[in-house]
């Protein structure tokens, strides 16, 4: 297929490019490059600096490439951002996004993955989560997020565009050529990993008093390659709904940092600092729907294979991607 990727300069987005590319997709990447990087592009891909909020390039870009699928990850993305700037991801989450979709629909764009977060579900009601779960968001991200959701279920009510949406958990981990590099990073593995390559003096744990077995939180980590995976499976024909992805399990702090104590053979001081506002003992997915509906099969569900895989990135790229 033809598969418009916008964010496809981003974290996910890179790798899903790849895997777009490796399984005989032609790909063209849309991005401003204010969170992603040139670089981050696969040299295979097609690539159109453009922002979504200029309509006008959108519009050509769609019209010039004919793509028969948008797979859409350009997003602002950081929680605590958003409680700052509430208007900053309204804007750019949900109206910019509305002109992508405009788009869609005028230049007969007919599938449409998008990538949503397991924000939008707030303080789980019970674990792990299902889609079935009312959704209720702590934050702006996550309600811009949920509000785009909702747009999708009109667009194909009205305009017949079909879409799969993924909420997704903790992406990380990466390729053998492309993985994490925020120019804000608030993850949890890349900055622990940044300790061990000696850029930070230590690791940050907020909240060591939940009610978990070690104390601090749990959550669900999801290999990045079966995450573009899904995306993929999300490409074939009578495909619809929305999809939880993550690995069902999930890991303390703790547990993570062992995992890159271990991986990296470097002992990592850690300092434990108090609780931040909103988070949720633990936070863990069940991806069954997934798993049974788009024969999806994660390849990596082990954080040991998640952290090496991120460590070699890491190792190989310290500085992360030059642009």
């Amino acid at each position: 297929m033809r598969v418009f990727v916008t964010g496809g300069a981003g974290y996910i987005g890179s790798v899903c490019v790849e895997r777009l590319l490796d399984t005989g997709h032609e790909v063209t990447v849309f991005d401003s490059l204010i969170e992603g990087h040139r670089s981050a592009v696969d040299a295979r891909a097609a690539f159109v600096k453009g922002d979504l909020g200029d309509r006008a390039i959108i519009g050509q870009a769609l019209k010039e490439n004919r793509p028969e699928a948008i797979v859409h990850f350009a997003a602002f993305c950081l929680v605590g951002d958003s409680m700052a700037n509430p208007g900053k991801y309204f804007r750019n989450n949900v109206a910019h996004g509305l002109n992508l979709l405009d788009a869609a629909v005028e230049n007969g764009v007919r599938r449409f993955v998008f990538s949503s977060t397991c924000a939008v579900y707030g303080a789980p009601e019970r674990l792990p989560m299902t889609e079935d779960l009312l959704p209720s968001p702590m934050n702006p991200y996550g309600e811009s997020k949920l509000t785009f959701e909702k747009l999708l279920a009109w667009y194909h009510r009205i305009h017949g565009l079909e879409f799969v949406i993924f909420r997704y958990f903790n992406a990380a981990g990466a390729s053998d050529r492309f993985g994490e590099h925020h120019r804000i990073e608030t993850h949890l593995i890349p900055n622990i990993l940044k300790v061990a390559l000696g850029q930070n003096p230590q690791c940050e744990i907020y909240g060591a008093d939940y009610p978990t077995p070690d104390g601090t939180c749990i959550r669900d980590y999801i290999h990045v390659s079966d995450l573009a995976q899904a995306h993929i499976l999300a490409l074939e024909g009578g495909k619809h709904g929305i999809y939880n992805l993550g690995n069902g399990g999930g890991y303390s702090i703790r547990e993570v940092l062992r995992a890159c104590e271990q991986i990296s053979g470097k002992k990592l001081p850690a300092v434990q600092k108090p609780r931040r506002a909103g988070d949720p003992p633990r936070l863990v997915a069940s991806a069954e729907k997934a798993i049974r509906e788009l024969g999806w099969k994660p390849e990596f569900p082990t954080l040991e294979q998640i952290v090496s895989s991120a460590w070699r990135w890491h190792k190989n790229h310290p500085n992360g991607y030059p642009d």
